[in-house]
Formats: C-alpha cells, structure tokens, sequence
C-alpha cells in the first residue's frame, strides 16, 4: 500500500529519533513517501494532492492543528477520485482528535494501533464539523468556539511565537488570566437552532465529539454525550459571575462531564445545523487554531466524511 507520510517538523512533543522509529515502523509494511510541512496550510495541499498522486493511506504526525489542515485536504479531494484513508500519529501538546478516538496519545504506541487496523482491515467511518460564513468554508474534527476558548488560544499561539512551548500549565495559566481580566463577561453571542434562538451568551462551543480539551491527562467535558457518529452538540454560558463559571468549569472535569442541564448553561445535542452570531466581531477558533474574529458562523454535520484507521 502506498502512504504518503505528513510531518510538521514543529511537532512539540516529539524528537527526531522518534520520527525515525515511527518511520521505520510503517516502512516496514507500506511503501511511505515522507513530506515535511514547511508552512501554515502545508498538510492541507499535500493531502489534497495525494490521491491524485496515487496515494491509497495518508498519515499525519503532528497536534491537533495539522490534523484539522489534513482532514480538509482530504475532503477537498475531486469526486472523481477515490479518497484516501486516513491514519494519525499523535505529536502536538493537546492531541485531543485522537484521544477522542480512544487512541494512545503516545506517538510510539498510536503507530502500533496504526499498523494493527491496517493488518486487520480496521476503520472507522466518521462524521465532521463544517464551518460556512462570508470569510469560511472548512471543516473540523472535535470543536469550534466563539469568545473565551479563541481567546485563549490566540493568546497561546502570540506566547508560543515569542519562545514558550505549548503545554497544558501555558493554556491553563492563560485561561486563568483571562477568566479574570478578559472579555468573558461580554454578552453579546447569540445561538440559534431549530428550537429557537438564546441570546445574551458570554461563551459558546460546538463539538463534534467529547473531550472539548484535555488539562494534561484530564478530559474536560461540557458536551460529555457528544459523538463521531452523532450531529453536533453545542455549550453556551449564560451567567458569567467567577463563583458560578468556576462551579460550571469544575462540573466539566468530573468523569462524567458536564450535566445536561444547570444553572448558568444551557447545551443541545444531535445538531444538524446551528448558527451563533455577535453584533460585532469575536475571537473564533477551530479545533485549537485561532482563526480570528467572527461576527457570525453556520455550523453544520457532515455525515460519514471520512473513513479513519484507528
């Protein structure tokens, strides 16, 4: 089987002795064609090209944020051409799309389940996340957010430009910050679905499966029903005094994750399609990538978009 092997040399968590185990692992059995990444978007074309180039399996090593530029090369792939399976090897801080497949996220072992499915015949049939506004047409794998997720993750990636590395203490010591000095208490997100519209919302979050996030080994989960092969859920806060936004965070990192319903909250589950609007521009994120301000995005479900060795 021909591979095409995706590697963002940037990987946070992995070194280049590892690299080489996990390439000699799949070159023992498929016939690999390794491409580093070399700038924002990279994966996305390299993917996009790989079934044209006769590629039957795309593998990625990276985090979350060339997973998601993987999984939207691939569904740009031209329908007349048979679309590549996809396998991937965790080397990010986060590495939540494969935790949230059940998948070690130790890179070493993740290649060991890798070459397993593949000796098995073993995928996995996943739905996606998609994102339309007048500035978007792209997909995600686990979550999308409006407001205080977007800005922590936009504040990371301006620390990680500056020299810091991305761990689980940087994102937590940046929430923590924002939580208490940033725009958390702005109201001005609405969420609207078939059921209606809520407005006055301070934080929303659309996911595709649960996890939302991981701090370090611990799942948090504010959509815990949230599934791969259900539509959309979505989170929205809807107080934003410090005593109750703290009670609902600490409610999302018990094992079984956020209630359905409570004070200060309301989620929805199974979505085809909802909408979340602002009467002006808002930090917007996807899949732990800063996108930039949004006054406005559709989300919908895609059914069975991709088939995953896993």
């Amino acid at each position: 089987m021909r591979a095409l092997f995706i590697v963002n040399p940037q990987a946070t968590t992995t070194t280049s002795r590892t690299r080489e185990v996990i390439l000699g692992a799949l070159s023992s059995e498929l016939d690999v064609t390794v491409a580093e990444t070399e700038y924002r978007e990279h994966a996305s074309e390299l993917a996009r090209a790989s079934a044209a180039d006769g590629y039957e399996l795309v593998v990625s090593l990276g985090g979350d944020g060339t997973v998601n530029e993987v999984v939207n090369g691939l569904l740009a792939t031209p329908p007349e051409l048979k679309r590549p399976r996809y396998a991937v090897i965790p080397g990010g801080s986060a590495n939540v799309f494969i935790r949230a497949l059940g998948v070690s996220g130790d890179p070493v072992e993740a290649t060991g389940t890798i070459m397993e499915a593949l000796r098995a015949g073993r995928e996995r049939e996943i739905n996606l996340g998609r994102i339309t506004s007048d500035r978007d047409d792209r997909h995600f794998t686990f979550c999308a957010g409006f407001g205080w997720d977007a800005d922590v993750v936009q504040r990371v990636e301006h620390e990680r430009a500056n020299g810091r590395k991305a761990t689980p203490a940087l994102y937590a010591e940046v929430a923590f910050k924002l939580f208490f000095g940033g725009d958390i208490r702005d109201p001005s997100l609405s969420v609207r679905t078939r059921g209606g519209a809520v407005r006055d919302v301070y934080f929303a979050l659309v996911t595709n499966a649960t996890p939302w996030t991981y701090a370090g080994a611990l799942p948090i989960q504010p959509t815990p029903a949230s599934r791969f092969e259900l539509g959309l859920d979505a989170f929205a806060l809807t107080q934003a005094s410090h005593p109750l936004t703290g009670w609902i965070l600490s409610q999302m990192c018990f094992p079984k994750g956020l209630p359905a319903r409570g004070d200060g909250y309301l989620t929805w589950h199974d979505q085809e399609s909802l909408r979340i609007t602002s009467p002006h521009p808002r930090a917007f994120q996807i899949d732990g990538e800063y996108l930039g301000e949004r006054e406005e995005v559709n989300f919908h479900s895609v059914p069975k978009a991709l088939r995953i060795v896993c």
